[in-house]
C-alpha cells in the first residue's frame, strides 16, 4: 500500500510541477521532450566542437592524398618575356685577323705541286698537273678563300636583347634520402591523431552531456520536493490557522508555520531558477534554439557492484584519448627525427623541357633537354648536427610527457572510482536515513493534529524529509556523474548506456 501512496505522490508532484512550467513558459518557446539517448544523438549531430572535429579529419585525408603526390612528377608551363641591356654577340675578329695573312702569303706567294688532273681524258696519261699549273690553280682558290673571309660577318647576333619563351618543364623525384616517404608517413599520423582528437572531443562532450542532463534531471526532482514542502507547508499553515481560531494553538505557533511557508516558497522559487541555468547550458551542448527548454525523460539511477579498479586502469593505459595523442606525438617526434637525418642525404631528380613556341629566341637554343640532376648539401655550418641533437631531445620531451600524463590519468581513475564508491556507500546510508525522515514527518504531522507536537516540530520534519530526500538525490547525481568520469578517463565512455539499462533507476522499488 505504502508503494501505491509513493507513486500517487510522484505523480502528484510532477502534475503540480509541470503546472507551474505551464503558467510561466512563453508560448514561443520549443519544449523538447528528451531521453539521454535522444540527447546524446542531438549532442553529435548538432554540436560545433564536433563538427569542427569532423572537418579535421576530412582536412588530415586531403594532406595525405597531397603527400602521395610528391612521389610523381612535377610538370609545369612556364612562359618567360626577357628586356637585357644589351644585345649578346659573338665576336669572331681576332680569328679574320689570324687567317686574313695566311691566305694572302699563300694566295700569292705559295708553290704548290701534285695536283690532281681534273680532265678524265688526260688524267690518264698525266694524273698531276704541273708544277707551274698546280700553283695557278691553288692561288686561285686561296684568293676566292679569301674574298670569302673578308666579304664574312665576324661579329655576331647570338641573341637579341628582348626575347620571350614559353616552355613545358617536368621534375621527377628519384632520390630524396626518405624525406618523401618521411612525408607520407606524417601525414598518416597526423589523420589518426586527427581521428584521436575527435573521439576525445566526443568523448569530453559525452561527460559534459551527463553533467548537463541529469544535472537537469536532479534540478526536476529537486523542484518535485520543493514542490511537495510547499504544498505540505500551505496545508500545515491552514491547518495552524484553523487551530488558532479555535484556541487548540497559540498565535506563536501559526505565526511559525507562516514563516516556514515563506521558507519553502523561497526554496521552491530557488529551485525553478536553478532548473533554468542548467537548462540553458544543456541547451549550449545540445546547440539547438536557445529558446528551447528541455525536459529530461531518463532518470537518475545508481549501481550498487562494478568491475575492480584494475580493470579501469587497464581500459584507460589502451583506450585514453589523452594517452593516445601523446602516443601520436611520440611518433611524429621519431619521424621528425629521421627527417632530420635525411637531410644529410643527397636530392636525386630527373629533369627536362621543351621550347613550345618563342619570339626572337636564338637558333642556338635547343628545342628540347632532358636530364638527371643532383643536389647534395656537403656543409650546411654545423646546423644540421644541431638540428639533429634537438629532434632526439623532442624525442625524449614526449616520452616522459607520456609517462607523466599515463601517471595522472591512472590517478584520476582511482580518484573517480573511489569517488563512485563513496557516494554508493552514501546512498545506502542515506535511503536508511529516508525511511525514517518520512516516518518522523508522518508521526510529527499526526501528533500535531491531536494537539501533542507544535507547529515548529512538524516543519522541522518536513525540512529535514526534504533534506534528506534531496541528499539522496545530489548523492545518486554524483555517482552518476563520477561513473560518467571514471568511464571518460579509461577511453570508454559509451558504456555509461549500458550501466544506465543495467542499473536501478530511481524510483524503482
Amino acid at each position: 500500500m505504502s508503494n501505491f501512496k509513493s507513486v500517487g505522490l510522484i505523480v502528484g508532484c510532477m502534475l503540480l510541477v509541470l503546472n507551474s512550467y505551464a503558467q510561466t513558459i512563453p508560448d514561443s518557446t520549443l519544449i523538447l521532450n528528451l531521453t539521454f539517448e535522444n540527447a546524446l544523438e542531438l549532442t553529435r549531430g548538432n554540436n560545433h566542437a564536433i563538427k569542427q572535429s569532423s572537418a579535421e579529419v576530412e582536412q588530415k585525408k586531403l594532406e595525405i592524398k597531397a603527400a602521395r603526390g610528391l612521389y610523381m612528377p612535377s610538370i609545369s608551363l612556364n612562359a618567360n618575356y626577357v628586356f637585357m641591356s644589351d644585345d649578346i654577340h659573338l665576336d669572331l675578329t681576332p680569328v679574320q685577323d689570324a687567317i686574313t695573312p695566311l691566305y694572302e702569303s699563300l694566295g700569292n706567294f705559295g708553290v704548290f705541286s701534285g695536283v690532281p688532273n681534273p680532265d678524265p681524258n688526260t688524267s690518264g696519261l698525266m694524273p698531276f698537273l704541273p708544277d707551274d699549273v698546280s700553283t695557278q690553280a691553288v692561288r686561285g682558290q686561296l684568293m676566292e678563300g679569301l674574298n670569302q673571309v673578308n666579304e664574312a660577318d665576324w661579329n655576331v647576333l647570338v641573341q637579341n636583347k628582348q626575347f620571350g619563351v614559353v616552355s613545358a618543364g617536368f621534375t621527377q623525384p628519384i632520390y630524396t634520402g626518405g624525406k618523401i616517404r618521411i612525408a607520407n608517413q606524417v601525414a598518416k599520423i597526423k589523420l589518426e591523431e586527427a581521428e584521436i582528437k575527435a573521439t576525445d572531443k566526443d568523448s569530453k562532450l559525452y561527460t559534459e552531456l551527463v553533467e548537463r542532463y541529469y544535472g537537469l534531471v536532479l534540478s526536476k526532482h529537486v523542484i518535485e520536493v520543493r514542490e511537495s514542502v510547499n504544498q505540505n507547508m500551505q496545508k500545515h499553515l491552514f491547518d495552524a490557522k484553523k487551530m488558532m481560531e479555535q484556541g487548540v494553538i497559540a498565535n506563536a505557533e501559526f505565526l511559525h508555520a507562516k514563516v516556514y511557508s515563506s521558507e519553502a516558497n523561497r526554496e521552491l522559487k530557488k529551485a525553478n531558477r536553478q532548473y533554468n541555468i542548467v537548462n540553458d547550458a544543456l541547451i549550449n551542448t545540445l546547440s539547438v534554439d536557445q529558446s528551447s527548454l528541455v525536459m529530461p525523460i531518463t532518470s537518475l539511477f545508481y549501481i550498487k557492484e562494478i568491475e575492480p579498479l584494475e580493470y579501469f586502469q587497464n581500459l584507460a593505459k589502451e583506450n585514453n584519448p589523452q594517452l593516445k595523442q601523446i602516443a601520436s606525438k611520440k611518433e611524429l617526434a621519431h619521424k621528425g627525427y629521421k627527417a632530420e637525418l635525411a637531410s644529410y642525404l643527397p636530392n636525386i631528380a630527373a629533369m627536362g623541357s621543351y621550347d613550345i613556341a618563342n619570339s626572337d629566341l636564338s637558333p642556338m637554343i635547343p628545342e628540347y633537354f632532358v636530364g638527371v640532376g643532383m643536389k647534395w648539401n656537403l656543409f650546411k655550418g654545423n646546423a644540421r648536427n644541431n638540428k639533429v641533437k634537438a629532434a632526439k631531445f623532442q624525442e625524449s620531451q614526449v616520452e616522459h610527457f607520456y609517462i607523466k600524463s599515463e601517471a595522472d590519468i591512472l590517478t584520476a581513475v582511482i580518484k573517480y572510482y573511489q569517488e563512485l564508491h563513496m557516494y554508493i556507500e552514501q546512498l545506502e546510508e542515506l535511503n536508511t536515513a529516508n525511511e525514517f525522515a518520512d516516518e518522523y514527518y508522518n508521526v510529527r504531522e499526526k501528533a500535531f493534529r491531536e494537539g501533542m507536537s507544535t507547529s515548529s516540530e512538524v516543519s522541522d520534519a518536513d525540512l529535514l524529509l526534504a533534506k534528506v530526500r534531496i541528499e539522496r538525490l545530489q548523492a545518486i547525481y554524483q555517482c552518476d556523474l563520477a561513473l560518467s568520469k571514471l568511464l571518460y578517463y579509461a577511453g570508454t565512455p559509451d558504456k555509461f548506456l549500458e550501466y544506465q539499462l543495467s542499473n536501478k533507476a530511481l524510483f524503482e522499488n
